[in-house]
């Protein structure tokens, strides 16, 4: 199978890696309360979403169009870097609370259809080039914004209990305000009127 993968399926492939060692982190930092950890993992979304650019780039560089493998590759690879991961550095970071976890759960889903519906929906969108030319919904890469928020509010100290937005309890459990900038992210991705130009 590996003999299969182009050059852009391997740069996918280190995107999803990047995704999953950040995932790895979050729990070191959980179980070790160490830093270091999560600010690794912060770093490493980023570099997920450089794999991701440039699998793109060097499929066109190569005048490969992409092929059924390698698109459901990147959705698989996106799902982990910037669903799973963002998610998971979220609930590190103190937004743990029930209605936290279902916000973020939903983040999550909301991704993954996302995701599900571009690759059903992109030989429809497609114009005469091939080219897909607008996204439904925001892509799911927009979540590293989330991940920058997050850094500067442990840049700030602003994690755990000092969380930016501070804590509300809702049917005896936590909702962070924080939580909701996600569950907006998850709707945005959703939306089918919201109509983004691909670069």
């Amino acid at each position: 199978m590996l003999r299969s993968y182009t050059p852009a399926d391997a740069l996918t492939i280190g995107n999803a890696a990047c995704g999953t060692i950040a995932i790895f982190l979050c729990l070191d930092f959980i179980a070790a309360d160490n830093r270091r950890f999560l600010w690794t993992a912060f770093l490493l979304l980023p570099l997920a979403l450089v794999c991701d650019v440039l699998d793109g780039y060097v499929a066109r560089l190569n005048r490969t169009r992409q092929s059924a493998l390698g698109a459901d590759l990147d959705s698989l690879a996106d799902v982990i870097s910037f669903g799973v991961a963002p998610a998971t550095l979220a609930f590190a970071c103190g937004v743990s609370g029930g209605w936290d976890a279902l916000v973020l759960v939903y983040f999550v889903c909301c991704g993954v259809s996302r995701l599900a519906r571009y690759n059903v929906t992109a030989e429809s969108l497609s114009g005469e080039s091939g080219k897909v030319k607008y996204f439904e919904g925001t892509p799911i890469p927009t979540s590293v914004l989330l991940t920058a928020l997050l850094a500067w509010a442990i840049w700030q100290g602003r994690i755990g209990a000092q969380l930016v937005g501070g804590t509300w309890t809702l049917l005896g459990a936590d909702l962070h305000p924080f939580a909701l900038l996600f569950a907006l992210s998850g709707t945005l991705m959703i939306s089918k009127t919201l109509r983004i130009p691909k670069l």
